[in-house]
């Protein structure tokens, strides 16, 4: 049986409503995407932030940053960012949640990423 990620929801702790959220010029924010699988139940968490080039070049502390758990925009779109994340998702399949999830983590951190029960 072949597994296939969903995403659930898209949340941000940096403001009430992804939805209703406006930027104008450069900006980060740290996006939590709740994630399981398709036509079962469970989610997880995996974390990204989403800015744009100069948001993260204003912000860079080191001249070496790997970019990987960001993802680059040139503005604030919820819908296109919505169909990203879910797109992304539905790419992401395998023969267990671990395999699908490891595969989610490439876009954010999976908060069991490094679990070992």
């Amino acid at each position: 049986m072949v597994v296939v990620a969903n995403l659930r929801q898209l949340t941000c702790s940096d403001t009430p409503s992804l939805e209703g959220f406006q930027r104008d010029g450069p900006f980060g924010i740290y996006i939590s995407a709740r994630v399981g699988p398709a036509g079962g139940p469970g989610e997880e968490s995996f974390g990204f932030t989403l800015c744009t080039p100069e948001w993260f070049a204003e912000n860079m502390k080191d001249t070496h940053v790997p970019g990987r758990h960001f993802l680059f925009v040139k503005e604030y779109d919820y819908p296109a960012l919505e169909r990203y994340v879910r797109g992304y998702c539905q790419r992401c399949m395998g023969n267990s949640w671990k395999e699908v999830a490891e595969k989610v983590g490439l876009l954010g951190s999976w908060e069991l990423e490094n679990y070992q029960p």
